[in-house]
């Protein structure tokens, strides 16, 4: 049995998680953690699992902690992680290029699933744009990236849709930061050829929608991922826990999870 710890439970993303991992015949939910200022620490998230400040509280090491919760929570646990030498699951995204780094690092002594989306149909999509990408390069085509989420979405755009833009910078050998539009106000004239617009709309309460489109003069192809409940992400993450809790030391993403 894979003893697993969730943090920011109290939030969205972490509660649903946590709640997944209950129900899980192959884990056992040894603690979840929240900031200290929620007031539950100490109090229990269900029979026989409590709410502490750090996974180093909890009286059973973890061997897989499952994180979605902000950039500078998961820094923090980094560091506690690997000295416990406990594998993570990361889904929280907004990182700096630095903080990426970290996670990096951290990696080289503990097994790390880092993916900005731990969706398996989002992930799949990551493979067929960059199929596409490197089919349609210098061939004529635009390519655009437009994403929408719901109001209370702390980043934009998302990690998604960032993720995205990488895979589409690297299949076309561009620096990213050369060649990415994020919006497009104040620029005047037509668009420029090698530039990729990454574009994000936050309303209501949708989970996650994210569609590439490539288009020339005559035709256009779109690639849509549609997120209807936010189980999908955290079903990923199960899937993720399970292939990682015995893996070496890496830096992994869900292509190595899905084995694509």
């Amino acid at each position: 049995m894979i003893k697993v710890a969730v943090t920011g439970a109290k939030g969205r993303m972490g509660n649903l998680i946590a709640s997944l991992v209950l129900q899980d015949k192959d884990f056992k939910l040894v603690g979840v953690t929240e900031r200290e200022t929620t007031g539950v620490i100490g109090k229990e998230f269900s029979v026989g699992v409590k709410f502490y400040s750090s996974i180093k509280e909890m009286p059973e090491k973890p061997d897989v902690v499952i994180d979605f919760t902000l950039p500078e929570a998961t820094l923090k646990l980094l560091e506690e992680a690997k000295e416990l030498k406990t594998a993570l699951v990361i889904g929280t995204t907004g990182f700096s290029e630095e903080e990426k780094r970290k996670i990096e690092e951290t990696a080289q002594e503990i097994p790390i699933v880092f993916s900005p989306n731990m969706s398996l149909g989002v992930n799949l999509l990551f493979k067929l744009v960059a199929e596409v990408t490197k089919a349609l390069k210098d061939k004529g085509y635009d390519i655009e990236i437009f994403e929408i989420h719901h109001r209370f979405k702390k980043d934009a755009p998302s990690g998604t849709a960032m993720r995205l833009a990488e895979i589409i910078a690297e299949n076309l050998g561009k620096d990213l930061s050369e060649i990415a539009v994020y919006g497009r106000k104040g620029i005047v004239g037509e668009r420029k050829p090698n530039e990729v617009g990454v574009l994000a709309a936050r309303m209501g309460d949708v989970v996650g929608d994210h569609t590439v489109f490539f288009a020339t003069l005559g035709e256009r192809l779109e690639l849509t991922h549609r997120a209807t409940s936010r189980e999908t992400f955290a079903r990923g993450a199960i899937v993720a826990a399970k292939w990682v809790a015995n893996k070496k030391a890496g830096l992994y993403t869900m292509f190595d999870v899905l084995g694509i």
